[in-house]
């Protein structure tokens, strides 16, 4: 049971329509009906993760140690951590910051982001991560939209910031952030009422066509993730068979320490790693470098640490460079002290998943989830069978279910959308839910079908209720771990003079899942250009103005694309096009 330590009275139950039977193991379903949902009315953020720990007498503990890309260490308590966070919070409402402002974060990973994060939402402000790797027009579009009051960023930004500045007219100031910033300030604590269903954090999701839409998700929802943080970590350091979850005190002793190369500006970083940790009052490794097969190894040997969230395609580079042998494996080489590996993003595929078992010791946790209803799907190989090539069960809390268009539930083996429920198996409200689109009800009500709340990914169920991943049902596609919406990367070349239309797809590719691929339609003055040059360009283009992962890897020019008879692209034209290349091309190698 997860809880924030403030229970309430159990919610009535609701009737509902007989769900498809399925034989589901006998210890997950165990696990599945004692679970219960409890979350106070006055549940916050900054209070379960920070300030608790820090008036307890476990106040020095270590919250975070900062690995520089220079070699530096420094480690930080989370007596540390809260008083820089009042400290900040001082200095936030200096700059005129309020409840329910929108205050963006331009943060690498390291205890200065920390110490933002706890900032403001103790003052009941919206943080607004936003990615370094994001060029002008992707950070001014949603400073713009999310009507940002303030910013707060790695100097390295400054200048991106400052440049794109005058397009969000209520940005008031562009702070760098460093402890040079609030050292001075008062450590007093700002003290905010804040309550469960207020809005917490403002994370921009990708969508297939037009803008990216703003999931605004509220405090309760970090509740709602730690069942399935919990269940993909093989419970985080807790015996099962002598304690449960429950609060977020971890038996005496527990030697859980939490590191992942995920950006803290994504969901996976901040809700999958960041915020769990600190809520369970563990030890975070923060590094900012770039990520490499050796550093991720090195780090985890030299920290010791035991519990890990690594992309699918982080493990394949790590596969590669270390494959270690029978006789002296991986984890063996390196001193690991793995005991969970959750890994999310793309499909892990049955070489990872024995790499992970017989090179890292471990058996990897595929987990599925989305910004909108993170965490509800995976495998706890502690509790029941992880299956190779599977999504997983859904975690305890989550009432998921494969459903046809009508928001009816599949049988086992007949494909449908992945959907979670508003309410769990016992009746009681899911807290994972995000509040909604930011000033798009519309793309909200398009979310559900009555109760059911829709990802756009595509599955079966098999007969114990496992789910098996079968594709998007939009145009949304992962490359290289990274969630790609082609209509910002469409909207950016266009506003090339060379390009009249293009159209975004993925692009099969073994290492990386698929490559961004785009269809581009030539402007007159430039139809006589040379391919190469022109490729180049438009790829700079795009690098210039988005996230480096966002550039096309390969630009097809054509005479015109195909189209519906609204006038719409129709993209999965050039999916499936691109799919039987590849395929040609697999049949062609046979021969």
């Amino acid at each position: 049971m997860i809880n924030s330590q403030r229970p309430q009275p159990a919610t009535a139950t609701r009737p509902r329509k007989r769900s498809p039977a399925f034989r589901l193991p006998a210890r997950y379903a165990a696990l599945r009906d004692a679970f219960r949902w409890e979350v106070s009315a006055d549940f916050d953020m900054a209070e379960v993760c920070c300030a608790r720990w820090a008036r307890s007498p476990q106040a020095r503990r270590i919250a975070l140690t900062e690995y520089g890309v220079d070699g530096s260490r420094r480690s930080f308590s989370y007596a540390d951590l809260q008083r820089a966070a009042h400290q900040l919070s001082h200095v936030l409402r200096a700059h005129g910051v309020l409840p329910g402002d929108r205050v963006a974060l331009v943060m690498p990973q390291c205890f200065a982001t920390a110490v933002a994060y706890i900032a403001v939402l103790q003052m009941g402000a919206v943080a607004m991560p936003l990615s370094l790797l994001f060029g002008p027009d992707a950070l001014a579009f949603r400073l713009q939209d999310s009507e940002a009051v303030l910013a707060l960023c790695d100097p390295a930004a400054c200048d991106t910031l400052m440049a794109v500045r005058a397009q969000a007219p209520l940005l008031r100031a562009v702070l760098p952030l460093s402890a040079a910033l609030w050292e001075h300030a008062s450590a007093e604590a700002v003290p905010v009422a804040i309550r469960a269903t207020d809005p917490a954090i403002l994370i921009y999701t990708s969508g297939t066509t037009g803008n990216p839409k703003g999931a605004l998700l509220a405090h309760r929802c970090l509740i709602g993730n730690l069942s399935g943080f919990v269940a993909s970590q093989n419970w985080f350091g807790f015996d099962p068979a002598a304690a449960s979850p429950q609060g977020a005190e971890l038996p005496a002793g527990s030697n859980a320490v939490f590191w992942s190369p995920a950006d803290w500006a994504w969901t996976g970083g901040l809700m999958d790693a960041l915020l769990p940790t600190l809520y369970f009052g563990r030890h975070i490794v923060a590094h900012a470098g770039r990520f490499s097969p050796q550093t991720a190894l090195e780090l985890m040997q030299r920290c010791r640490v035991t519990h890990t969230f690594l992309f699918p395609t982080a493990l394949k580079a790590m596969m590669k460079a270390y494959p270690g042998s029978p006789v002296r494996p991986v984890r063996r080489a390196f001193g690991l002290k793995l005991q969970a590996i959750m890994s999310a993003g793309e499909a892990v595929g049955d070489a990872v998943f024995v790499y992970c078992q017989n090179q890292l010791g471990v058996t990897v946790n595929e987990m599925f989830g989305q910004t909108e209803v993170n965490y509800i799907v995976g495998n706890c190989e502690r509790m029941y069978a992880a299956k190779p090539g599977s999504m997983g069960l859904a975690y305890p809390g989550h009432r998921v279910a494969v459903i046809d268009d009508a928001g009816h539930e599949c049988p086992a083996g007949v494909v449908g959308e992945v959907a979670l429920h508003r309410r769990d198996v016992h009746g009681a409200p899911n807290p994972i839910f995000f509040l909604g689109y930011w000033k798009n009800e519309a793309a909200t009500r398009a979310k559900f079908t009555g109760d059911w709340c829709r990802t756009g990914d595509l599955a079966t169920r098999d007969g114990e209720g496992y789910l098996w991943y079968q594709g998007r049902s939009d145009d949304v596609f992962k490359s290289a771990g990274y969630r790609i919406g082609p209509g910002e990367i469409e909207n950016c070349l266009v506003k090339h003079p060379a390009v009249v239309n293009a159209a975004v797809v993925p692009k099969p590719d073994r290492a990386r899942g698929a490559l961004v691929k785009a269809y581009v339609v030539r402007a007159p003055d430039f139809a006589r250009a040379d391919p190469a040059q022109l490729t180049a360009v438009l790829q700079a283009h795009v690098k210039d103005l988005l996230a480096p992962y966002e550039y096309p890897k390969e630009i097809e020019f054509v005479d015109a694309l195909p189209m519906t008879t609204t006038g719409k692209v129709q993209r999965r034209v050039l999916r499936l096009q691109e799919e039987a290349r590849a395929q040609a091309q697999v049949e062609w190698a046979k021969t």
